[in-house]
């Protein structure tokens, strides 16, 4: 049996005293014919507080409703977003892009946010149920400019992530989070990548979405007004080849305990589960569990007492009036 108590419950500890002994002192002087009355009325303070305690039997997890739902997009627009292999000659882009606005009509009514990175992470849409305001700025998105990327961290956006669950957290502590993490897992900076794992603690679900193929594809340069119709080379002037890293993305998926899929075009993306149990929001706020109310039990029987001492008032006041009759 679970207990969701209404007021504190040394409150109601304090309460049931107070009123059962001021029962119990009425019992004692009270004249025989009166002592059952009595004894009801302790036995409706008993009930009363039993109602109060809302008791309930059985604990589920509360199915979280996605208005209640903040789901961040994380998206890896780096050169190698450009490479074709994406159903066949697709940029990898192509194939974000398209899951992105599959996922959010799977949150309907949710709050979106969407965050690219490159050689850095910037947050593109704050959060917004504005779901043509999140395609909008999702179609506008596109490769790095070869001009000026300097090597690109798989991690670049983990510090900001952890920045904007944590506002949110902070701000709305009963909504859950859910994170999507697109990219190819292609590490070209120098150095350790960067970790989630701070984010890990934030989020009730996610997963991390990986694109390419272990034979990869070449690359076409953007810059500023869009694709120049020329690919990236290497620097001996072959066609440069990004193939997918899915020992990085797995990597990612642990730190953010989220699960790992390898995308392709030849079926949809599926929802992230959401668990309100996992994780803290930021205030400590505790995980409400959905239970068989048993509470109007108690207050079922504390109605039926009521209702006897409204018969018992009703009949003395009867025998008053019949009485006050008699002596006049």
């Amino acid at each position: 049996m679970i207990f969701n108590p209404m007021l504190p419950v040394w409150l109601l500890v304090v309460i049931g005293a107070v009123l059962l002994g001021w029962v119990g002192y009425c019992l004692v002087r009270a004249p025989r014919r009166a002592r059952m009355l009595w004894l009801g009325r302790g036995v409706m303070v008993l009930a009363l507080i039993g109602a109060l305690l809302r008791p309930g039997i059985g604990a589920v997890a509360t199915e979280v409703a996605d208005e209640s739902v903040d789901v961040l997009f994380v998206v890896d627009t780096s050169a190698s977003a450009a490479a074709e292999d994406w159903a066949s000659s697709e940029p990898r882009l192509a194939g974000m892009q398209s899951d992105i606005a599959s996922l959010a009509q799977q949150h309907p009514g949710a709050r979106y946010s969407l965050v690219s990175f490159g050689s850095g992470a910037v947050q593109r849409l704050p959060f917004t149920t504005d779901v043509s305001a999140l395609e909008h700025a999702v179609y506008s998105l596109q490769p790095e400019e070869l001009l000026f990327a300097s090597g690109t961290s798989i991690g670049a956006a983990a510090e900001l992530v952890t920045e904007i669950l944590s506002s949110a957290a902070r701000e709305y502590p009963d909504r859950v989070r859910v994170v999507y993490y697109l990219g190819d897992g292609e590490q070209t900076a120098d150095g350790a990548p960067e970790s989630f794992a701070d984010s890990a603690d934030l989020l009730q679900g996610g997963a991390v979405l990986g694109y390419g193929t272990s034979e990869g594809g070449r690359m076409l340069e953007y810059d500023r007004y869009g694709s120049t119709g020329s690919y990236v080379r290497g620097i001996g002037g072959e066609e440069a080849i990004s193939r997918i890293e899915e020992a990085n993305l797995q990597d990612i998926a642990e730190q953010l305990e989220v699960p790992y899929t390898l995308r392709t075009a030849a079926e949809g993306p599926l929802a992230a589960e959401v668990d309100p149990g996992r994780g803290q929001s930021l205030d400590g706020a505790a995980t409400q569990l959905t239970t068989f109310p048993l509470y109007w039990v108690f207050a079922l029987i504390v109605l039926v007492f009521l209702l006897i001492e409204v018969w018992a008032l009703g009949r003395a006041a009867r025998e008053l009036r019949d009485a006050r009759e008699l002596v006049e």
